[in-house]
């Protein structure tokens, strides 16, 4: 049990500010959750067991329905539960004969296949008994009874199959999404298609699914580069704003000592980013080739077994049955034949079969690893975790009350065979292009308080991650896939950051909102080609010309240029490797923007401010910024403005002070209670977030 006087204390608290206050018990597990005037979670209980009990169930109350489809995505049942629509009778009759075409609602059927693809349940209740250390399978097990409690409290929203929860859906969870963050739904896109691919797997990929990541910005300056002798940090990840991959925030705290105030996707029981009082850390999405993909050579007198260095080797086969909604009571259920290898789970095809193999492939120690993270208390045990190397992408930036600043390209990088061109379907006739080890973590480009005291990390190459490039002379081989371009957000840091050699808390929190493109940035070398290309224009598309030409490459809402220019270029990313200039393209881009603007406000000449909206609830308002700025923001277009639908969202703000006391802000775009629209939490953060202005989370 919680102490009883404690809880008082915090009860008197509660109604001495204002606050909302609960305990909540399931006759196991004890956590109090205290809602802070912005209704942000706070949740506490006597172990870490029964602050994740609170977690869960605060979250439940914020967010229900995308937490319970994470779980169900991760125990490949979608089908059974969302279905498909058929279009028409030929849709049903195709549907009969095994034929998904001619159905909305395919993307359940594809997670379902994927579980069963990737094999994620296979002996997986065995392995979390024996491969998850105890005090893991302790806060997933109260994160669990968590939800489970919420379901019990709320029966009418509950997907009664899915329950009782286990701590095992937990860690099946982040085996489920994790592949899909760093693209294996595009990969098997890919080669389920009817021609064979070419390139396939890293930079190759062009097909996002809804779990992929996107951007983000982490910034950290040390005593020596700051006015004051502070130490600051800047979490700063730029996610969707609704989905099962955006960002939730709490503060999470035991007795045990667990104290973090942290941003996490639904589903997680541990803080993904954030700070604990000691340390604080974020990570930005980075572009390692993680999945390769083997060409299978089959027997021609049995379809089953596949050539092994020299020998044929039986492919393990399986039926499965999808369980498919089609109406009402009224199922169908698909039949599948899983196929597995020496090399991975296989895929047959009409141009091939093929064996996929991706990093941290059946991996259960990702909950763990963020575990260890959230409970470290200084670099030394930070770096400890992080060499757990488990979690398989994402760069990762640091800071800490002792003035120690951190950089690594976090990435589990198989050690391929030098002789293949990986970033191609490869030939899996041979163990010696069988990986089974990974570039070990000391390895990677990593650096611990360099001497200008800046780390910087924007979606860019690691090895400038500082501003001095000469930190990093080493280079991993070029079949590692590490990133080499430079985003604009990267640019900027080192114009802004980069440039000041004594940076105060104000100037630290301006360079953050910076709107500007850099001279040098992928968009303007775009513009600059384009406008020249441009020169014999027709008449009718001269002053849209001009207005570009007029373009400061500014984000400011009040920028005139901007919204065209917006309209006109966001579709070319922030990554040059990946972008192939088409002149036709961005001619129809902007007669689009120009169509888009004349009709709902009459001109082109329109500030951006009066066209980018952040819309949410009741909320409409103005928002500066653009796509690849150091102030992201990502638009679509909705009715007469351009709806920001991704970008800037969670954002932290950390600085120790010289004796390592902490002050912290942060900002949430829409606001804590995320899909709950009766209340005032709905959307309460929204004009915040428009004036770039944070609130205070620990002082």
């Amino acid at each position: 049990m919680i102490n009883r006087k404690k809880i008082i204390l915090l009860l008197f608290h509660c109604l001495v500010v204002g606050q909302e206050s609960m305990i909540i018990n399931d006759g196991k597990y004890n956590s109090v959750i205290t809602r802070d005037e912005w209704g942000v979670p706070h949740v506490h209980g006597k172990t870490d067991a029964e602050a994740a009990f609170g977690l869960a169930y605060a979250h439940s109350q914020d967010d229900f329905k995308t937490i319970q489809d994470v779980l169900i995505a991760s125990r490949g049942k979608l089908s059974e539960l969302y279905g498909v629509k058929i279009k028409s009778i030929k849709g049903l009759f195709n549907l009969l004969k095994g034929d998904m075409s001619g159905v909305e609602g395919i993307q359940n059927v594809a997670n379902d296949y994927y579980v069963n693809i990737i094999g994620l349940w296979n002996d997986l209740d065995e392995r979390y008994l024996k491969e998850v250390p105890l005090d893991v399978r302790n806060i997933c097990d109260g994160y669990a009874a968590g939800i489970n409690k919420y379901a019990k409290d709320n029966p009418s929203s509950v997907f009664k199959k899915l329950y009782p929860l286990k701590g095992v859906d937990i860690i099946a969870g982040f085996m489920h999404r994790t592949p899909l963050f760093y693209g294996m739904g595009g990969v098997l896109n890919k080669l389920l298609k009817s021609e064979p691919p070419t390139l396939i797997g890293h930079k190759a990929n062009d097909e996002k699914g809804v779990m992929q990541m996107h951007a983000s910005n982490v910034f950290a300056v040390s005593p020596k580069r700051s006015t004051d002798g502070y130490t600051r940090l800047m979490v700063n990840s730029h996610q969707p704003w609704s989905g099962p991959v955006a960002w939730y925030e709490a503060h999470i705290s035991s007795d045990e000592g667990w104290d973090i105030i942290t941003g996490l996707f639904p589903g997680s029981p541990v803080g993904l980013v954030g700070h604990n009082p000691d340390i604080g850390w974020s990570h930005t999405v980075n572009d390692p080739d993680l999945i390769d993909v083997f060409r299978l050579t089959i027997n021609p007198n049995n379809e089953n077994q596949y050539l092994f260095d020299g020998e044929w080797l039986d492919l393990s086969v399986k039926k499965i049955k999808i369980k498919v909604k089609i109406f009402g009571f009224f199922y169908w259920k698909v039949k599948r034949v899983l196929y597995d290898s020496i090399l991975g789970p296989v895929l047959k095809t009409d141009h091939g079969t093929y064996a996929i193999r991706y990093a941290s492939m059946g991996d259960v120690r990702l909950v763990e690893q963020w575990y260890r993270m959230n409970r470290s208390r200084n670099l030394s045990e930070f770096k400890e975790a992080m060499s757990m190397h488990a979690i398989p992408m994402f760069n990762t930036g640091y800071a800490d009350k002792s003035g120690n600043i951190y950089y690594v390209y976090n990435a589990r990088i198989p050690k391929r065979h030098p002789d293949l061109d990986w970033k191609q379907v490869v030939p899996g006739d041979k163990s010696i292009y069988l990986w089974n080890e990974y570039i070990p973590f000391d390895d990677l480009p990593q650096i611990e308080n360099p001497p200008g005291g800046f780390i910087y990390s924007c979606n860019n190459t690691p090895y400038l991650c500082t501003d001095n490039p000469k930190d990093f002379p080493d280079r991993l081989p070029e079949n590692a896939g590490i990133d080499t371009h430079q985003t604009n957000r990267a640019l900027r840091a080192l114009e802004l950051f980069g440039q000041d050699k004594s940076i105060s808390r104000e100037e630290f929190l301006a360079y953050k909102y910076d709107k500007q493109y850099s001279k040098n940035s992928h968009v303007a070398t775009v513009l600059e080609k384009f406008l020249l290309d441009s020169k014999n224009i027709s008449n009718d598309l001269k002053p849209a010309i001009d207005l570009l030409k007029n373009w400061n490459l500014s984000g400011e809402q009040e920028n005139k240029e901007a919204a065209l220019g917006f309209l006109t270029f966001r579709h070319i990313g922030f990554n040059s490797e990946k972008y192939t200039y088409n002149y036709d393209k961005i001619i129809n881009k902007m007669k689009e923007g120009i169509q888009f603007l004349t009709e709902n406000y009459g001109s082109i000449n329109v500030p951006l401010g009066t066209v980018q909206r952040l819309k949410h609830g009741a909320a409409n308002l103005p928002l500066g910024g653009g796509p690849d700025m150091l102030r992201a923001i990502y638009t679509s277009n909705d009715g007469n403005i351009m709806k920001g639908v991704a970008g800037d969202c969670y954002i932290q703000f950390v600085e120790w002070d010289k004796d390592g006391n902490i002050y912290s802000e942060s900002v949430h775009q829409f606001g804590a209670r995320t899909s709950v629209t009766d209340s005032r939490h709905y959307d309460d953060q929204t004009k915040l977030f428009s004036k770039e202005i944070m609130k205070p989370i620990r002082k």
